[in-house]
């Protein structure tokens, strides 16, 4: 199970002219499709002036969600040659918008494919690329002389703690990395010798 991705740490721009014509490429961590829309949206008001607003993303940790829209220009010039610059990254959760100010000089169907590649290419050259981890909440419970081997099987696994509530007995919530949460559950019941309890497992976050 893969639980690192490739991403963007942070908004990136880049400029890129061509005969005439000026492309704008905005590149942005993205976490799902409303915010793809709502970025989408924001571009296309802030440069209502444009020609077009061509665009690709990619979702997920495994990267399983994709689109990759022309917006007007001619089929496969403009979308996909962003979505293969996005991949060339390796990266997911990632939305690059390329806006088109239209010079008067038609740039044929080659002339398009390589500006817009270019214009996403440059931008995410901009962006700084982290790598994150996927982790599943995971909640137990155990009582406060188990403390020192509960602590030890966080530190086995480097789960991190989301939430604590400490009153006879100590509840956490903690992220556990999604390869290994089957393994946690078990090493933390083997270490208090099932004393304590997995209340929940979640869902890939």
């Amino acid at each position: 199970m893969q639980d690192t991705y490739r991403t963007l740490e942070s908004e990136a721009t880049a400029t890129l002219k061509e005969d005439g014509s000026r492309f704008l490429a905005v590149a942005l961590r993205v976490a799902h499709r409303r915010e793809v829309e709502a970025e989408i949206e924001t571009i296309r008001e802030r440069e209502h002036q444009a020609t077009h607003h061509c665009m690709a993303y990619r979702l997920g940790t495994s990267g399983e969600d994709f689109r990759y829209d022309d917006d007007g220009e001619p089929s496969g010039t403009a979308g996909q040659p962003i979505l293969r610059k996005i991949d060339a990254r390796d990266l997911t959760n990632t939305l690059v918008v390329v806006t088109r100010y239209f010079g008067g000089t038609e740039l044929g169907t080659g002339g398009l494919m390589r500006a817009y590649g270019e214009a996403a290419n440059r931008a995410l050259d901009q962006a700084s690329i982290v790598e994150r981890v996927v982790r599943v909440p995971v909640q137990i419970r155990f009582a406060y002389d188990d403390t020192a081997p509960a602590r030890q099987v966080l530190r086995r696994f480097d789960a991190t703690v989301r939430e604590s509530t400490y009153t006879d007995v100590t509840e956490l919530t903690v992220g556990v990395r999604a390869s290994e949460v089957e393994g946690f559950t078990e090493a933390f019941t083997n270490a208090l010798s099932a004393r304590g309890d997995i209340l929940s497992v979640g869902e890939e976050e």
